[in-house]
């Protein structure tokens, strides 16, 4: 079976393809814009990386969702609940943790299948 990369670099992939599943790095929306903003901008990210895979959001398997303050839960939920395909929805753990820099507030890890 063959491991395809995406936009690799020499610390990383954006996207790793091995046979069915796709593994996405950690994304991360525009540094210093609002919680709302950098979700949908993650969002859009996902969405244009799962096409360059040959998927979608609806092959999602798992979301892990990083919040630098889990006071921006409803927020971020708002913007998640209206872009993911309700009718297959992925597992899904949020979590709060300190991410790379202060001006990122969310950063989203997906797995999907082709």
């Amino acid at each position: 079976m063959t491991v395809e990369r995406l936009d690799k670099g020499t610390r990383m992939s954006q996207v790793v393809i091995h046979g069915d599943t796709i593994y996405l790095a950690g994304q991360v929306g525009t540094p210093g814009a609002s919680i709302t903003e950098q979700t949908q901008n993650i969002c859009d990210k996902i969405d244009a990386l799962l096409a360059r895979s040959g998927s979608s959001k609806s092959n999602m398997l798992q979301a892990i969702i990083w919040l630098s303050d889990m006071s921006y839960f409803a927020e971020m939920n708002a913007v998640w609940d209206a872009w993911i395909d309700p009718d297959n929805p992925p597992a899904r753990a949020c979590g709060e943790a300190k991410l790379a820099t202060p001006d990122y507030h969310v950063e989203i890890i997906i797995t999907a299948a082709k």
